[in-house]
């Protein structure tokens, strides 16, 4: 993931030492998000595991949901699945990285913490940046077969098969709900209308 446009160095005339801080303390806050929880996310904690000063983070980053956003651009680009020119395969592999990908990166846990702590507009902001990393690669590959609602809907479906079990009920689904869940897209999409 990008920095959040504003916050990169780039856009503030950042030095060297301030990037590596802005670095340094994105990785920190990272590491307490996702292994003890939004509620350990405190300038003291994070301040502690990045080695700076309170102070240093109230001044760069004053509110416990600016840690979080850093955070989150700690993640860098979604991981996706490498096309091989089989549709369904190709579908059946991103499903399964993306399933990676929230395990590994626990997304559940850091997109709970953001939606217990950020506004309306910087949760809005988040989600459509993880969307976007996330889906671009679901939409090119469908976008083959449809297009418009269609599309929408079946990006919307089968990225959710893995989304939703692991944000409402702290699971992933297996590689069998996986495979139904593309084939019953991949069916429908096929079928004259």
């Amino acid at each position: 993931m990008t920095p959040v446009p504003g916050n990169r160095p780039s856009d503030s005339g950042e030095d060297a030492r301030v990037a590596r801080t802005r670095v340094d303390v994105a990785r920190a806050a990272l590491e307490v998000l996702t292994g003890e929880g939004s509620e350990a996310i405190t300038h003291a904690r994070v301040a502690e595991i990045a080695g700076y000063s309170k102070t240093t983070l109230y001044t760069h980053w004053p509110a416990r949901v600016d840690l979080i956003i850093i955070a989150i651009e700690a993640l860098g680009q979604m991981p996706h699945h490498e096309r091989t020119g089989d549709l369904r395969a190709d579908v059946v592999g991103e499903l399964k990285v993306f399933r990676k990908g929230i395990l590994d990166m626990r997304l559940d846990r850091v997109l709970t913490g953001m939606a217990q702590w950020a506004s309306e507009e910087q949760m809005r902001q988040v989600r459509d940046k993880v969307n976007t990393d996330g889906q671009h690669q679901m939409y090119a590959m469908l976008g083959e077969l449809i297009s418009g609602a269609a599309l929408d809907a079946g990006v919307s479906m089968l990225t959710g098969v893995v989304a939703c079990p692991s944000l409402m009920f702290g699971t992933v689904p297996d590689d069998d709900i996986i495979e139904a869940a593309v084939d019953i897209v991949l069916t429908s999409a096929r079928s004259p209308r």
